[in-house]
């Protein structure tokens, strides 16, 4: 019986919807555009260094 089920599921192709080159290619760019909003957040926190100086002694500030 194992063999007959082995053999059915040989038997049954499905077709890609693309070619298999794409699927990388689409994983690539996928990975390529994460990488840019990744690199686009970079050293965003000392850029705004002067909203997170804490001079006064409890961390409030009053200077709004």
């Amino acid at each position: 019986m194992l063999h007959e089920v082995v053999r059915a599921a040989e038997e049954t192709q499905h077709a890609l919807i693309w070619p298999n080159w794409v699927f990388p290619l689409i994983a690539a760019v996928v990975f390529g555009f994460l990488a840019f909003v990744m690199h686009s957040f970079r050293d965003v926190a000392n850029r705004h260094s002067h909203k997170t100086d804490h001079t006064a002694s409890s961390g409030h500030t009053t200077d709004h």
